[in-house]
C-alpha cells in the first residue's frame, strides 16, 4: 500500500510541478521514460528467449535480468510523465505514443503498475531455479506490461 501511495503521490508531484511547461520542453522527460521502457525490454527479451529455448538456460543471466526488470518496476520515475508529455499535445505527435488518458487515469496507471511490480518480484525470486520456473513467471510480466500499453499507449505505426 506504501509503494501505491508513494507512486500516486510521485505522479501528483511530477505532474503538477510540469503542468505549465510547453511541448517542446518535454523532450528529455519522452526520450528518458523511452529508454526507461527499453531497459524493460532488454530484459524481457533475454528471459524471453530463455523461455522459448532460443538462448540456453543461464541462471546468473536469467537472476540478473529479472532482477533488473524488478528493479526498473520499484524505480521513481513520475519525473518522467509530466502532464503534457502525451502524443496529443502539439509538438509531442511523433515523439511519444502515450495517451493523453494516463493523466486522468492514476488509479488504473498505479493498479498496473502494481501488478507489473508484483509479477517481477516473483520473477525475480523465481527466475535462478530453472527455465520452467521463467517458463511459468514470465506470461504474468508481460500481461502486466501489455495491460497498461493496451490502455495508455497507442500502436506504434
Amino acid at each position: 500500500m506504501k509503494k501505491y501511495l508513494l507512486l500516486i503521490v510521485s505522479i501528483f508531484f511530477a505532474t503538477n510541478l510540469f503542468s505549465s511547461a510547453s511541448a517542446g520542453e518535454f523532450d528529455r522527460h519522452i526520450k528518458a521514460r523511452q529508454a526507461y521502457m527499453q531497459l524493460y525490454a532488454f530484459n524481457l527479451g533475454i528471459l524471453g528467449a530463455i523461455a522459448k529455448g532460443e538462448m540456453d538456460y543461464n541462471a546468473d543471466l536469467a537472476k540478473a535480468s529479472a532482477n533488473n526488470i524488478l528493479s526498473i518496476a520499484k524505480m521513481s520515475n513520475g519525473a518522467m510523465w509530466p502532464k503534457g508529455s502525451d502524443m496529443a499535445t502539439a509538438g509531442n505527435e511523433k515523439l511519444t505514443w502515450a495517451k493523453a488518458a494516463i493523466w486522468a487515469n492514476f488509479g488504473q496507471v498505479a493498479e498496473k503498475h502494481q501488478a507489473l511490480t508484483d509479477a517481477a518480484t516473483k520473477m525475480a525470486a523465481e527466475a535462478g531455479n530453472g527455465i520452467d520456473s521463467i517458463r511459468a513467471n514470465i506470461g504474468d510480466v508481460g500481461k502486466s506490461c501489455g495491460s497498461c500499453h493496451k490502455s495508455f499507449r497507442e500502436p506504434k505505426s
